[in-house]
């Protein structure tokens, strides 16, 4: 089963740890704001309550564009402004070094309740050259169910994975606390799918659980796909299943009563062949009395429905823990 992170695993309710900024704080968070007005990411709310607590003014922007994995940028005051990824940044041009420097102070609180994940800014001269403006950390609580959901499906032996585009050290964070072992961090929608191919290859089944746009890829080329009832519309429509409730626990619930629903169907398969497979060579040779034959026919229904009811008793095995 691979997991999306944000809104899957987490609460999918960021907010800003922490802004740093190459210059006046409240410029960078105002321009970073304005930006994200026009956004529908998670991450949009959480910078526009932020720059709402410190008073900074938001305003209009041009030229709007929305680079899915990467980022957003759009003209403001004249200067076109990239509100993105870390690699985003990168291929803009700024040096990973000076990325590096003003997190440096950050990364010493990456172990919070709030698990952090950034943003740059970057605004572009009249000579052509990007210069970083500043970063903020965001930080997403993990949901309470979601080690028990992992744990349950490991114990169903099945193999989790992170499938994030979130930086690695955020991924590996929330995966070492609710102990999945394998992380695929930093990926763009289309690297997701591809990551989905490479692990249908590795195993007989592949499950996506996701919530968002980024996810819709991954979600479609998975042999099974959970979309989560709080996310997307595109997710919800990509997934196969859809959770009513925002609950990673669910999916491994789910497995677990398809897993015996299966097994009923294939219990109930074998008794009825086994009662044709007696009765009706016996009703050939004359053997067996008409009557007989009714009540045994009778008799193989009411043990296949009861069999089948017996799936009444299935409770979820957090309920069952309590």
């Amino acid at each position: 089963v691979v997991f999306d992170k944000t809104g899957t695993l987490t609460e999918g309710k960021p907010r800003v740890v922490k802004a740093l900024a190459v210059g006046d704080e409240t410029t960078m968070i105002s321009a970073m704001a304005s930006l994200e007005s026009s956004s529908q990411h998670p991450l949009a709310t959480a910078v526009l309550d932020y720059a709402e607590s410190i008073k900074a003014a938001v305003h209009a922007v041009t030229d709007f564009r929305d680079l899915a994995g990467r980022g957003i940028q759009a003209n403001l005051n004249g200067r076109i402004w990239y509100v993105g990824t870390e690699r985003w940044l990168l291929e803009l041009g700024v040096p990973k070094q000076a990325m590096e420097e003003l997190l440096h102070d950050e990364a010493g609180q990456a172990r919070i309740p709030a698990y952090a994940a950034t943003r740059a800014w970057v605004a572009e001269q009249h000579n052509g050259q990007t210069e970083l403006r500043g970063v903020a950390a965001f930080g997403d609580q993990i949901k309470p169910s979601a080690a028990k959901a992992v744990q349950g499906l490991i114990r169903q032996n099945i193999h989790c994975v992170l499938l994030t585009g979130d930086t690695k050290a955020s991924a590996s964070l929330v995966a070492a606390d609710l102990g999945i072992q394998q992380v695929f961090a930093e990926q763009l929608p289309q690297d997701k799918a591809a990551v989905m191919t490479t692990l249908q290859h590795e195993h007989a089944c592949v499950a996506m659980v996701g919530d968002g746009i980024n996810d819709a890829p991954a979600l479609a080329s998975a042999h099974v796909s959970f979309a989560m009832s709080t996310g997307t519309d595109v997710a919800m429509h990509t997934a196969d299943i859809t959770l009513m409730r925002s609950e990673p626990l669910l999916v491994a619930q789910t497995i677990d009563i398809s897993r015996r629903t299966y097994q009923k169907i294939k219990q109930n398969l074998f008794w009825a062949f086994v009662y044709n497979a007696v009765g009706i060579p016996l009703a050939a040779l004359g053997f067996l009395n008409p009557v007989y034959a009714g009540a045994a026919m009778a008799l193989s229904s009411v043990s296949v429905v009861t069999n089948a009811l017996m799936l009444r008793n299935w409770k979820p095995a957090a309920a069952a823990d309590e």
